[in-house]
């Protein structure tokens, strides 16, 4: 699995890591019971405290994309459902985003085309469970 991380960014390490293992859920890079790498190995493929994988882990198994079992370590679960905090995070998460661009001079259109563009290339994998 390649990840890339920013350590400029002030995005923190395992919020980095837990976004490019969803990413590559949702562009099938990651398969449905595929296995990732142990928290040791992954923290020495990319050079970072063995504490910030398993706190990616961590979330990632709270947040239902990944499965964590000891025999078998951790792996990409077969089901994300759609709950209602995960409805009122995008809800917020995309407020904020509108608000964000519109104060950047970003028009309702080209957001929205934006939107669509990104949605349809990325490939996303519709995951058993509910949708809207």
């Amino acid at each position: 699995m390649l990840v890339k991380l920013n350590t400029a960014s002030s995005t923190p390490i395992y919020v980095q890591l837990r976004n490019q293992i969803v990413m590559g859920i949702g562009r099938g890079d990651l398969k449905i019971g595929q296995g990732l790498p142990t928290v040791r190995q992954m923290a020495e493929d990319i050079c970072i405290n063995m504490m910030t994988v398993t706190k990616a882990y961590t979330i990632l198994k709270n947040e239902g994309y990944i499965e964590i079992d000891r025999r078998h370590g951790a792996k990409i679960k077969p089901t994300a459902l759609l709950t209602g905090d995960f409805t009122e995070k995008i809800e917020s998460e995309l407020a904020l985003l509108i608000t964000e661009s519109s104060i950047k001079g970003i028009k309702k259109e080209y957001f929205l085309k934006t939107c669509e563009e990104l949605f349809d290339g990325l490939n996303i994998i519709q995951m058993a469970g509910e949708s809207i």
